[in-house]
């Protein structure tokens, strides 16, 4: 007949916090290391060397504690059992012969076969317990065996950088005070063990700190060389790859995928010229034709049409090939918000202007002109007012331009960056009307590294936040 096990209530509840707690060993546990990595140091070479030192402490903690626990507890241990068994000795001595009055033979005996200095003195009261020391190991053991192999009133000094020790037994009608050398009781060559742990460590840390920093350097220059691509600039000079394979490795790939770009870059370049010119050969010959034939009524529609097929055949184009080629440069805000004073004031446009840091910023200069006469450019055709604020430090450019124009909504705002993307009452169309304005100043922006975002303005229109690397 099968008998069932019933599970009690209690039992329920216990499995249930089993189950809590076993849940809640990975939340504490990515907790923990959350913890560890705020305070950890965030570059390679800094993580590098504790990767190296931390292993080397623990290592030489666990071997620090380990001698002194076991070696030199015990090697202090027994030197210590020697000689308060020699001073036990001469008490014995002192107690079996008691009719030697001046004790000259113990006291010889004690100086040139235990290499103990013993005196006898007047029966007085011991001296009051002095403070023990803060490493007492010595006092702690020296007591220990006085009382279990003399078992009288005692007295002992071992506080100091003195190399004696000073002992004091109580006997009956006397006080036996004996001196004892510090290393006859104590195990004093630990210094020793320690110079060369800590010496060892110091060549260790010699060999691998400059071996780490040769090892590193690779992988940083690779990653100044990738920061470097991704703003636009040049490949440094003395960039080829070194280090371990696997930087190597990296390394080379790293250059294939550049030259890769590049190619590909120049490639849609050179395609996008010839079709730019084949097109402009065709429309310049439609142009000619209207102008032969058909009266001036019905050829001005058909002109305009050809003009703004050229117009935006160029925006296309410029938007297409942008500024890559060019060669990073020293652009000066100062001199560029000059111009811009001048071009609101034939706009008729209120501008003002405020920079702070050093005007000269290292990017592409021709790029970077049109990416702000892009967006300024839409600033003054569509409002009165405009504010450019510019923050130059900390190795960045912030660029804030507000006006008091219509504005654009939260939902499209993104949606205005896309080529020829026009909205009604538009805000992202150029000089030419093609809507590639804000893509293009997005595009060369980007192309710097940096990116631009749009936002409410104060001024109660459109904010254009530019930010780039500089």
């Amino acid at each position: 007949m099968a008998t069932t096990q019933l599970e009690r209530p209690g039992d329920r509840g216990l499995s249930a916090r089993a189950r809590r707690a076993l849940k809640a060993v990975p939340l504490a546990w990515k907790r923990f290391w959350r913890l560890v990595s705020l305070y950890m140091p965030k570059r390679l070479y800094a993580r590098s060397l504790i990767i190296v030192i931390a292993p080397m402490i623990l290592l030489q903690s666990v071997l620090a504690f380990v001698f002194m626990e076991r070696h030199w507890q015990t090697v202090t241990q027994r030197l210590s059992q020697a000689t308060v068994r020699d001073i036990a000795a001469i008490v014995d001595l002192v107690e079996t012969y008691p009719h030697d009055a001046d004790y000259a033979n113990i006291i010889r005996i004690a100086q040139d076969r235990m290499q103990l200095k013993i005196d006898l003195l007047p029966p007085d009261p011991l001296p009051a317990p002095g403070p023990k020391p803060f490493f007492s190991i010595l006092d702690e053991i020296l007591s220990s065996e006085i009382t279990h192999q003399i078992n009288r009133p005692f007295w002992i000094d071992t506080v100091g950088n003195s190399n004696i020790i000073e002992v004091r037994v109580q006997l009956e009608g006397k006080v036996l005070r004996a001196f004892v050398r510090r290393s006859q009781a104590y195990a004093s060559n630990t210094h020793i063990f320690l110079i060369w742990m800590v010496g060892t460590s110091l060549v260790l840390l010699m060999i691998a700190i400059p071996f780490l920093r040769n090892q590193i350097r690779p992988i940083l220059t690779l990653a100044e060389a990738a920061e470097s691509f991704g703003k636009g600039r040049p490949m440094p000079l003395d960039f080829r790859p070194r280090g371990a394979e696997e930087v190597r490795r990296a390394g080379f790939a790293f250059i294939q995928m550049r030259e890769r770009i590049e190619r590909q870059l120049e490639q849609r370049t050179a395609m996008l010229s010839g079709v730019s010119h084949d097109l402009r050969t065709i429309l310049t010959r439609f142009k000619l034709q209207l102008a032969l034939t058909g009266t001036k009524a019905d050829t001005e529609a058909l002109g305009q049409d050809i003009d703004d097929m050229q117009s935006m055949l160029e925006g296309y184009l410029a938007f297409a090939r942008g500024e890559a080629t060019e060669d990073a440069g020293r652009f000066n805000l100062e001199a560029y918000f000059d111009k811009l004073g001048e071009e609101a004031t034939l706009r008729k446009r209120k501008l003002s202007t405020s920079l702070a840091g050093d005007p000269n910023v290292h990017v592409r200069p021709h790029a970077f002109a049109r990416l702000l006469s892009n967006v300024v450019g839409n600033a003054f055709r569509y409002a009165k007012t405009v504010e450019i604020n510019a923050n130059h430090g900390r190795g960045s450019l912030l660029v804030t331009i507000d006006d008091d124009g219509p504005g654009i909504p939260p939902e499209k705002r993104e949606h205005v960056f896309k080529p020829f993307v026009r909205l009604d009452e538009a805000r992202n169309l150029d000089a030419s009307g093609t809507g590639l304005g804000l893509a293009i100043a997005r595009d060369i922006a980007r192309s710097h590294g940096g990116d631009i975002m749009l936002d409410k303005s104060p001024l109660g229109g459109l904010r254009a936040v530019i930010k780039v690397p500089a």
